[in-house]
């Protein structure tokens, strides 16, 4: 049996991990796969030494908080490695973490394999000559990064992006409206969809201010409804309580992430890979982050090398939806934002620009592109 290391910390990666872990199960591979993933991942035969769920942080203080914890799951992933000689490690994203990771586990001889890459092209870019020399081969999401990484000379295929896989064919609009109704949502309600998030410092940092700009929105359009879209990896409840005492009716919903946007006309998004499901799902949004101050005073001097954070932005190469950071993100302003965006003519003309995006990421079976690399790493079954 083939071992195999994955650290999927994040949850859109471990959606990417788990539908590796499926496609390995229709092939029929037999593969001890073990590291960091999620719940779901675990009901596929994933042995987890740390979980997503706990480990996606963002920001210096989150980081430190959260120290002790992602230090032992570091050292349980590297020894594990040293007992286990995996045939690679398949590395999801989360940069710090993983690249780190990577040279400790290059040097006790294992292939480094990265899926999703760091965002070098826009900040840090000092980090391909590390990637350089510590990875065997990089699977990349986007066009531009796959001429980013030959031009440095890294090993790099280019596999799509997998969220095309999770896209529902377009239902009718009969069934839309009935679906909406099973939430209690009229036709003529005009949902404004709310995504703070799916980390506990992004709830920290967005919820309150979305929240208000609910209020706001409500306060100018009566017919607006505000719907809090709830992030798989978080609870409802848990997501209940944190609201506190909201004093504007804001429903909570709980479901697979893309049937809950397509319930929405407009969204109000962190920026993450939540926003490229906005955009594939051609919803109209506004991006919005916000950080403790000195994580964004950071941020704001190492991100030069784009004019953009919102992935729906960067994929289509300019200014499609408005996005928001820190202080300019207060509720007056993304209010505003949102109410031109429920306009008519403001809406067909984002919706037009967002059906772009899916021209820009290939097409779907990017899991399977994956897994067909990934084969070359394995040994080959006896026939």
């Amino acid at each position: 049996m083939d071992s195999v290391l994955i650290v999927a910390a994040e949850a859109s990666s471990s959606l990417y991990a788990q539908r590796l872990l499926e496609q390995w199960k229709r092939e029929g591979r037999d593969i001890e796969a073990f590291g960091v993933g999620s719940r779901d991942m675990e009901k596929l035969g994933f042995e987890c030494l740390g979980r997503s769920e706990e480990m996606a942080v963002v920001g210096l203080q989150e980081v430190i908080k959260h120290f002790p914890l992602i230090r032992t799951v570091y050292k349980s992933l590297l020894s594990e490695a040293e007992k286990r000689k995996p045939k690679f490690a398949l590395l999801l994203d989360y940069p710090d973490f993983n690249l780190r990771l990577a040279k400790d586990l290059k040097k006790r001889g294992v292939k480094i394999i990265y899926y999703i890459s760091p965002q070098v092209w826009a900040w840090r870019t000092g980090r391909v000559k590390t990637i350089r020399k510590i990875v065997d081969h990089m699977l990349v999401l986007f066009p531009f990064e796959e001429a980013f990484y030959k031009d440095h000379g890294v090993k790099v295929d280019f596999v799509g992006h997998p969220l095309l896989d999770e896209l529902p064919n377009s239902p009718p609009e009969s069934q839309r409206s009935l679906q909406r109704h099973r939430f209690g949502i009229d036709d003529d309600d005009i949902v404004v969809g709310l995504m703070p998030g799916s980390r506990n410092s992004e709830i920290e940092h967005h919820l309150q201010t979305q929240i208000e700009t609910a209020r706001i929105l409500v306060r100018k359009n009566p017919k607006i409804r505000p719907v809090l879209l709830v992030a798989p990896t978080l609870e409802r409840e848990k997501l209940k309580t944190a609201m506190g005492d909201a004093d504007v009716s804001i429903q909570i919903i709980k479901a697979e992430p893309l049937e809950m946007i397509s319930l929405t006309d407009v969204v109000l998004v962190a920026s993450g890979t939540a926003t490229l499901m906005v955009g594939l799902m051609e919803k109209p949004m506004v991006i919005m982050y916000r950080m403790n101050s000195i994580t964004a005073w950071i941020a704001k001097k190492l991100v030069t090398k784009t004019q953009f954070f919102g992935l729906a932005n960067l994929v289509a190469g300019k200014r499609v939806v408005p996005e928001l950071f820190q202080e300019e993100a207060n509720p007056e302003r993304l209010a505003k934002e949102i109410l031109d965006l429920c306009e008519n003519e403001s809406r067909t003309r984002v919706i037009s620009d967002l059906k772009g995006i899916k021209e820009r990421l290939g097409s779907r079976g990017a899991t399977g592109r994956v897994a067909g690399v990934l084969a070359s790493y394995l040994k080959e079954r006896s026939p």
